[in-house]
This record gives structure tokens, sequence and C-alpha cells, in this order.
């Protein structure tokens, strides 16, 4: 049986007061790659948000990375965040150090102490996203894909269940957006975490199909259906 590490279940999503996706239903399966589609504004950043905790599940059921996210308050969310990774478009490094310091403030932030222990982690988040010997570049001195890079590394770095990923292409050219996106395959397959990708962006889809979620009309579809631009 495979494991399921995320399961929605009747799940109303909100924005504030406003009702923006309702009946949500999907498990997803470790290891398994699920793209999130839909024009602007049908509920994709809500989802996503609802899922790493930043807004509320007021109604309905679901569970990410053994966490129930109704009983989910703010002091029970950098416990959730810890065994979620999430990636975001603009990459939200920290620009006053460099690469090895924005990773070690990370793991400083959720629990870690021991120095040789952050530093073998450090290591080997950076290997396994390609960039072994960049940590003492600030980001100022990396392209758009090493940033994308190391804003994949840092979100390895507790070793996740499941990886939210908004957009992680959306600001970087073809050949940059191929590199991070055999990465993103390459971390399910090898490490079986469990990712969602949020995207508009169907040169990546129709090169990478995966299954796929589409908001639309205040509902997520799923589908593993070939995409019809």
């Amino acid at each position: 049986m495979p494991e399921v590490v995320l399961s929605v279940q009747n799940a109303n999503i909100y924005q504030g007061s406003n009702l923006v996706l309702q009946d949500v239903n999907f498990n997803v399966n470790r290891g398994e790659f699920v793209y999130l589609v839909g024009k602007t504004g049908t509920g994709k950043s809500s989802l996503l948000k609802t899922l790493y905790g930043e807004l509320p599940l007021k109604e309905g059921e679901a569970t990410v990375a053994g966490f129930n996210l109704k009983e989910m308050t703010w002091k029970k969310v950098p416990f959730l965040r810890r065994n979620l990774g999430v990636v975001f478009q603009d990459f939200q490094l920290l620009t006053d150090r460099n690469v090895y310091e924005n990773l070690k403030f990370v793991l400083r932030a959720t629990g870690w102490k021991d120095e040789k222990l952050m530093e073998e982690k450090i290591n080997d988040v950076l290997d396994k996203v390609g960039l072994k010997s960049k940590g003492f570049k600030m980001p100022f001195e990396m392209s758009g894909g090493e940033q994308q890079r190391v804003d994949i590394a840092r979100a390895l770095l507790n070793s996740p269940k499941v990886m939210l990923a908004d957009e992680p292409t959306g600001n970087l050219d073809p050949e940059t957006s191929d590199e991070i996106m055999q990465l993103l395959f390459n971390i399910c397959k090898d490490y079986g975490t469990a990712i969602i990708m949020a995207t508009h962006d169907f040169i990546v889809i129709n090169r990478y199909p995966s299954r796929m979620l589409k908001t639309e009309r205040n509902r997520v579809v799923d589908s593993a259906a070939a995409v019809e631009i």
C-alpha cells in the first residue's frame, strides 16, 4: 500500500471570509509529483497557504506529513513547517549572508544546535542540488537558477515528506527551468519526497507530464489526463 503523506477531505478553503474552493478532496502519496494548475485568482495560492499553515482550515479535514490541519494553532505551525519543504518563486533568501549562513539560519530556527551536524546537513543538501562548492557565495553573486537551487536545498533541510513549490520556474529561462524540473523529479524519486508544484508553465508540464490538480469554478479537479491548453 502506498504511504499517503497528504490528505484533504471535504475541505472548504477560505481566504479571510471568502470561500475560494469548496469540497476539496485529494490524497498525495510518498514520492508522488503533482502539478497544481489554474488561472490566477482560482484559489491555488490559498490552497497552498492552507497546506503550510498560513491560512486556517475552517471546514473539512486535512493532514499534511502527519499533522492535522484542523487542530493547527500558531504554536504548532513551526512544527508543521519543520516537516514540510516550501519553495518560493522569489527565492526569499537573506541577502546579508552567504548561502551556508542562509541554510544555517533555518536549521537554528527549527531547533538544531549541534554545529557539526548542521555543517553535515548543509553540505548534504547543497550536494543534492548540485551546489556543493557554492556555500560561500552571496545570493547576489548567483544566477536565478542557482538561487532557486538554494531555495530547494533550504526546503530539504529537515528531510521533509512533503514539498510545496509555488511557481518555482516562474522567474527562470527555459534551460534553467529544465534543470530545476529534473532536480525536483529526482528528489521525488531518490528521496521519496512528495511534491505539489503550483505553476502556469504549460511548456514545463508538457515536457514533464505528471498528475494534475486544477482549480476552476471553486473546485479542485483531480486529473491525470493530458493537459488541454
